[in-house]
């Protein structure tokens, strides 16, 4: 592990850095604002609606808040288990799949991942639109839309830091929003009523626990992008803990309420920011679109941020050259941005709802990639990483692995029979009542076989930073 007495120099207010590993002199901030990154970027309504589909799918109130917990418990280990990578290497997290995949290999789940964050992107500009436009009373359905994508383009470009702030904004401001829209649904529901209006099954609590869990390792492909500015001296520990917490408590708390809200009737899910700006008093449905905004905000940043990164990846492992200059790295941003909005606007509706239940699909491509990474980094590799060899494909971790990319097909394709989304249900998942276990068979078979294939693996792929 790096380690570093040097003095850390503070990082321009402008973001500079890209795939590249952040400097000892550059490293700085404290552990604690990974907990409201991650609080903020998970309160929001997004989070909502996914804890109001286990109502949807059938569950009974209290079991689908408990499923969501253990998801979002199991899920965010997962992830925290990511960000902790990141002061160790200075890098963003998909990079380091090079090291498990090879380095053109790598394109393989980035490619996958880039799809993942257009499709999250589009969605959420589409509501981030519709608070703006009720906000300030535009008209046209893309104004909203428009000004959102310029929003999330200025904080993007600026980069680390200035994301770090509005995620702490955001959380601020969802704790009195969402706090003030809990308080207004116990005052005008009969929410204790919600209560066991159905029976407990097994499916529609692991269907709530996989819908919490893959909310969860969504956030793996990008989670370390966040945590590689801070010292490399900082124990995992601290980074591992405050992401998991943050993380966790902000997706509990909104999906709670996003179960009470389905559970107690009403037209949420076919008009989100509406219901929502409806349900404050006169008044103060300003407040509650502005807590809608800011929340997107934060989580549409990191899209967005996490998205040109992973397309930088994939083009510098086919070219020559790993520099990137400033101006190019805006234009990665924009395009990125202009492309999801571009979705956003001029897809029907009927589109939109298709792409997003297919970006949903594509959660059963991270988990295999999130056992590989996992697996290799703390139990094969020893958290050491050969940084240098990241970058050139003639190094250590060579063009292309195919252990990695066997084990990483192999880990989606034993899913496919316990899978069940609204594109498809497999064979099994039906034989089990409708319950989705595809992440947990997934996650078990594919650590095993790449543990036992890599620890085997000759030329021996690991190294020292």
């Amino acid at each position: 592990m790096i380690s570093s007495t040097e003095s850390r120099a503070s990082s321009p207010l402008i973001e500079t850095h890209t795939i590249d590993p952040i400097p000892l002199t550059q490293r700085h901030g404290a552990p604690a604002s990974q907990f409201t990154l991650w609080f903020g970027a998970n309160l929001q309504i997004t989070a909502v609606v996914d804890g109001a589909l286990a109502i949807v799918f059938g569950a009974e109130a209290l079991t689908a808040i408990i499923g969501l917990l253990i998801g979002n418990l199991l899920g965010g280990i997962v992830m925290a288990l990511h960000a902790a990578q990141g002061p160790n290497t200075g890098l963003p997290q998909m990079i380091t799949s090079r090291a498990q995949f090879g380095v053109r290999g790598a394109a393989l789940p980035l490619l996958l991942v880039i799809i993942m964050y257009l499709g999250f992107a589009a969605t959420g500009t589409v509501l981030s639109g519709q608070a703006i436009n009720r906000l300030f009373g535009f008209t046209a359905p893309q104004t909203g839309m428009i000004v959102f994508g310029v929003l999330t383009a200025v904080i993007a470009i600026v980069g680390y830091r200035l994301i770090h702030v509005v995620g702490r904004i955001a959380s601020v401001v969802a704790i009195i929003g969402f706090g003030y829209l809990a308080w207004q649904l116990f005052a005008q529901y009969d929410v204790a009523a919600a209560f066991g209006q159905k029976p407990f099954t097994l499916p529609t609590l692991l269907l709530a626990v996989a819908l919490a869990a893959g909310w969860q390792m969504t956030f793996a492909p990008y989670v370390a992008d966040y945590s590689r500015y801070l010292p490399a001296d900082t124990p995992r520990a601290a980074v591992f803990w405050p992401t998991l917490l943050g993380s966790v408590t902000g997706a509990q708390l909104a999906m709670t309420f996003g179960v009470l809200v389905a559970a107690c009737g009403g037209h949420f899910l076919s008009d989100q920011v509406g219901f929502l700006g409806g349900l404050a008093a006169p008044g103060l449905a300003a407040v509650i679109y502005v807590a809608i905004v800011t929340g997107k905000l934060t989580v549409n940043c990191l899209n967005a941020y996490g998205g040109f990164m992973s397309a930088l990846t994939v083009v510098s492992a086919f070219r020559r050259g790993q520099a990137i200059s400033g101006l190019a790295r805006a234009a990665y941003i924009l395009g990125f941005i202009l492309l999801s909005l571009l979705i956003a606007l001029y897809a029907s509706a009927d589109f939109l709802k298709f792409f997003k239940n297919f970006v949903l699909l594509l959660l059963a491509v991270f988990v295999p990639w999130s056992a590989i990474n996992l697996v290799d980094y703390y139990l094969v590799s020893h958290e050491r990483v050969d940084i240098p060899a990241l970058y050139d494909v003639n190094g250590r971790y060579g063009s292309w692995n195919g252990v990695a990319i066997g084990c990483y097909l192999s880990g989606i394709v034993v899913q496919v029979p316990f899978l069940s989304q609204a594109l498809y249900t497999g064979p099994l998942a039906t034989w089990l009542g409708g319950a989705d276990i595809s992440w947990i068979v997934s996650l078990g078979l594919t650590s095993l076989v790449y543990y036992r294939l890599a620890t085997r693996q000759q030329p021996v792929c690991r190294g020292r930073q």
